[in-house]
């Protein structure tokens, strides 16, 4: 009989990368439609760009950002303190055993994006590019 190999270079499993789109679907839903008492939360639009799942299912690492490219940082205790009904929104919603605990995170990708692109379009570069071509 073959044994699987446990690599851990390797990257999240189909079932881990299905689960957390799921679970990423449902809080978007959730965020959108939901009005929070919290009054740090509830004028803001949140946005779900990814969950990661540990290989237990058992957390989900939640990447969040706010929509008009404000800080999400300010926003992290709000989430932290509505994550307990966040859960229980999902719960009845996925097919797993354990609902897994949310852990909110800050995405920076847009702002690493956006940082890229001004670099990549600074006179420096263009100058240095037009230099090469030469």
């Amino acid at each position: 009989m073959k044994q699987r190999s446990s690599r851990p270079e390797a990257g999240p499993s189909q079932r881990q990368l299905r689960v957390g789109e799921e679970i990423r679907h449902i809080l978007a839903d959730v965020l959108l439609r939901t009005e929070f008492h919290d009054p740090v939360l509830a004028r803001e639009h949140i946005t779900v760009s990814e969950v990661r799942m540990s290989p237990d299912l058992k957390h989900a690492l939640v990447f969040a950002s706010v929509l008009g490219h404000k800080d999400i940082a300010p926003l992290l205790p709000a989430l932290k303190r509505v994550a307990p009904y966040l859960r229980a929104q999902i719960a009845p919603r996925i097919g797993l055993r354990v609902t897994p605990d949310l852990k909110f995170v800050a995405d920076e990708a847009l702002e690493q994006a956006t940082r890229i692109n001004e670099i990549l379009h600074s006179p420096d570069v263009a100058r240095d590019l037009d230099e090469s071509k030469d």
